[in-house]
């Protein structure tokens, strides 16, 4: 009696593996079995730092946005309290950009969220 080979499903659902697995190096882009171990633990790891990017990438923000408000003679926290205080709802990704791209419009923000502190 031959043995089971399942059948075009599972060609289709190895292939679809395969084809995650495409790009990887040696065996784990040509063998089954070790292909879907490296494609596990990838997919594992992409879900996982979707979600760390997030609080990686507003670090950055945070820290672009400190040394930018201490070129302007203040700090992050006073900045963002007089930011609160005035109303000026931009956040982090945009005042980030702004203190790269435009300084000059960075220590305007800066100047109008210290009015509120004195």
């Amino acid at each position: 009696m031959p043995r089971v080979t399942r059948g075009f499903k599972a060609r289709r659902r190895r292939n679809r593996v395969l084809a995650l697995a495409k790009g990887y190096r040696g065996g784990k882009s040509r063998l089954w079995r070790t292909a879907t171990e490296a494609v596990d633990r990838a997919l594992c790891f992409a879900y996982r730092d979707r979600r760390t990017k997030k609080r990686e990438f507003r670090r950055l923000w945070i820290s672009r946005i400190s040394a930018a408000a201490k070129m302007n003679g203040t700090n992050y926290s006073q900045l963002a309290g007089g930011l609160r205080k005035n109303s000026i709802e931009l956040d982090r990704k945009v005042l980030s950009n702004l203190a790269i791209v435009d300084p000059n419009a960075f220590s305007v923000v800066v100047k109008t969220a210290g009015q509120a502190n004195a």
